[in-house]
């Protein structure tokens, strides 16, 4: 049996729709699924939006789930399985999950430093602790009310140091630089 830090929760089509769009997931871009459960991400971000899909699963018998699924509808996307926190992100241009606050908060700081500019992460329910927030969305299905978030990666790799935030002032500063 292997041990899982999230219980699968099917997402509703509906709100998987909603995600890839608040996402703005478009043609040949590539999302990442973290925890793919039955691979409905997968499949509609393949098929709905034209992206390019990878779905990381660490539960052996939900990775047989997903490719059952995959070839029934007759959807290519490349399924891992694997812990997430191992898995390379750097191609990411979307990454979609629905996890928990313990796990979220764990995945924060690798997101940060593995996605590139501009990549977006999409999360059902669960904020990303650390990150500032671009758009909340509240739905309704089935008739409760769920929460979707939507960070943007704003740079990438380290913060510039004072010398270097100093030297792009309009003024000379190498006086107070300590060099």
């Amino acid at each position: 049996m292997v041990n899982l830090d999230v219980a699968y929760v099917p997402t509703p089509k509906d709100i998987v729709r909603r995600m890839l769009g608040m996402a703005h997931v478009r043609r040949g871009e590539t999302i990442f699924d973290l925890g793919a459960g039955d691979g409905r991400i997968l499949i509609e971000a393949v098929r709905g939006f034209g992206a390019r899909a990878i779905g990381v699963e660490v539960d052996p018998d939900r990775l047989a789930r997903i490719r059952e699924r995959l070839t029934a509808t007759g959807t290519e996307a490349t399924v891992i399985q694997g812990d997430f926190m191992e898995a390379n992100l750097s191609s990411a241009d979307v990454v979609a999950i629905y996890l928990s606050d313990s796990v979220n908060a764990k995945l924060a700081s690798k997101l940060r430093t593995e996605l590139k500019a501009g990549a977006r992460v999409v999360s059902l329910d669960y904020v990303l602790p650390g990150w500032t927030l671009e758009r909340e969305l509240i739905v309704k299905s089935g008739g409760i009310a769920r929460k979707i978030y939507l960070y943007r990666v704003k740079r990438n790799g380290p913060v510039p140091s004072v010398e270097m935030r100093l030297d792009n002032l309009p003024m000379d500063c190498s006086r107070i630089v300590n060099k």
